[in-house]
């Protein structure tokens, strides 16, 4: 499939910030992504949470904050977003 859904898009991201992703599904993403106004702006506050997120851990690197925390926050951000 040439072309992939929004569900699947939108897990291909939180995969590619966590680890590296094919040059297959990375193309894919970014066609999506050149096509959907819905994708590239989930696209944008992923990345704003991220940001957010990188600056904290940065600012409290003696604060032991574990990644299930961390993706319990992005959780319960996401779904407060009005998508």
């Amino acid at each position: 499939m040439i072309f992939l859904p929004c569900s699947e898009v939108t897990l291909l991201m939180e995969k590619r910030n966590a680890e590296n992703i094919s040059s297959s599904e990375n193309w894919k993403l970014s066609l999506h992504l050149k096509i959907c106004k819905w994708c590239r702006a989930y696209k944008q506050k992923l990345e704003i949470l991220d940001d957010i997120l990188k600056r904290k851990l940065s600012q409290d690197k003696n604060d032991k904050i574990n990644n299930s925390e961390i993706q319990n926050f992005k959780e319960k951000v996401i779904e407060n977003l009005d998508l």
